[in-house]
């Protein structure tokens, strides 16, 4: 019998669970370590922050779900890995394992620059909790409207829902009628608008440049802050931006447990992997997810990450999860992940679809579109992963939503 323990139950932790179920004996136990009780669709976030969704909408309660799969839940935080003892410690105790999968996600790393995050004085939509808090900041906003300062902090990786913020605060405020009184500034280390941590895709830089310059949005790339204080953003460069309201992406960093870890990860905590999604020194740890080290696309003047976007931690996920079956039967391992940037970006009531085939270039495929049918897809994404992610059902459901709206071809998929 061999104990399979995830830590984590976001987009990469409870699809690996499901997997993991599913494709092993019975005899097998998986379990799930979560420091939350709830699993929510992140990509939603930005529209909770306006009020579009609402936690409810997105979010169910893990435990009966898992129980109901056959999944041993333990809601507690992972305080230490002690690999040498093949356990997790946790504050309800030790949970021993034959086979580790760390899906935890990120540490959001605020304190790089003062006065970043929701304890400082800007929002951020990384987490649902934060998402509501950027939601009431944003209903007292609306009763003084005035500037809106939207962006990623130096060292970040994650853009796209920088992106999606301001286009969708964009829309909500044209629709309330308040837009006029509202400048935009989008600040971003980039190198320019359409970077995205990606070296930008196909023709996304001309597509992006274009659209802030339709809807208003000042841009500000190349940007390191400061420093932020009450209503101010200070820039390295000397420059001042006064805001009413802020949503700021930090960089990320690893989690305590999983940083804290003696040989496991990189200078900032990421996990290093090999190609079978397996850490280096300790075999039978595998990672998948944000919590990957993985390098940047390109440098950049001021420092960027490379993104992981859903599409990439399915693949993640899957790679592991037959590679732990394979090693569980004395069979060699084989499968790996395939290292494509596909992202859906919702633009309030259109939207943009990035795919880059590999994530670094040169690449076999590289393609953007804008179009309605990319927010229609993001919406059916979201509602159809919910509806699965409860049933315990796992799929690759990113990589449905974009090659079937894109339509692309069997031989470019095989790319």
């Amino acid at each position: 019998m061999a104990r399979i323990v995830i830590i984590g139950a976001s987009i990469g932790g409870l699809p690996a669970a499901y997997e993991a179920r599913a494709l092993l004996d019975k005899k097998h136990t998986v379990t799930v370590i979560s420091n939350v009780g709830s699993f929510h669709f992140v990509p939603s976030n930005p529209w909770v922050a306006v009020g579009w969704r609402t936690r409810k909408d997105i979010s169910f309660d893990l435990g009966p779900v898992l129980v109901k799969k056959g999944i041993e839940f333990v809601h507690a935080t992972a305080d230490r890995i002690e690999p040498e003892q093949n356990r997790v410690v946790t504050a309800k105790g030790e949970v021993p394992y034959d086979y580790l999968i760390i899906a935890t996600g990120p540490k959001l790393n605020f304190s790089a620059v003062p006065g970043l995050g929701p304890s400082g004085y800007t929002q951020s939509v990384c987490n649902v909790d934060h998402a509501e808090q950027a939601w009431g900041a944003y209903q007292s906003f609306l009763k003084d409207p005035g500037p809106i300062v939207i962006g990623a902090a130096q060292g970040a990786s994650c853009f796209g829902p920088a992106y999606e913020m301001a286009f969708i605060l964009d829309t909500d405020l044209r629709k309330k009628k308040l837009r006029k009184k509202v400048p935009i500034y989008f600040v971003t280390p980039e190198p320019y608008i359409g970077h995205m941590g990606l070296a930008g895709v196909g023709k996304s830089r001309r597509l992006m440049e274009d659209e802030f310059a339709e809807h208003s949005i000042k841009p500000l790339h190349n940007a390191s802050i400061k420093e932020v204080q009450p209503g101010k953003m200070l820039l390295e460069d000397g420059q001042e931006i006064s805001f009413r309201y802020s949503m700021m992406i930090p960089p990320f960093a690893g989690v305590d447990a999983v940083a804290g870890t003696a040989g496991l990860c990189n200078p900032k905590g990421f996990v290093n992997i090999d190609a079978y999604q397996a850490n280096p020194r300790y075999k039978n740890i595998y990672a998948v997810g944000v919590c990957v080290a993985i390098p940047p696309v390109e440098q950049t003047p001021v420092p960027t990450g490379a993104p992981k976007t859903g599409y990439m931690i399915e693949s993640m996920v899957s790679a592991a999860v037959h590679n732990i079956k394979a090693d569980i039967e004395n069979n060699p391992k084989k499968e790996t992940a395939t290292w494509n940037a596909i992202c859906l970006a919702d633009m309030g009531d259109t939207g943009m679809a990035f795919v880059a085939l590999p994530q670094m270039a040169p690449r076999n495929v590289t393609w953007a579109r804008k179009g309605k049918w990319v927010h229609l897809a993001k919406i059916a994404l979201e509602k159809y992963f919910l509806i699965k992610m409860k049933k315990g059902v796992s799929e690759p459901f990113f990589e449905k939503a974009i090659l079937h709206g894109m339509g692309i071809t069997k031989r470019e998929k095989a790319l």
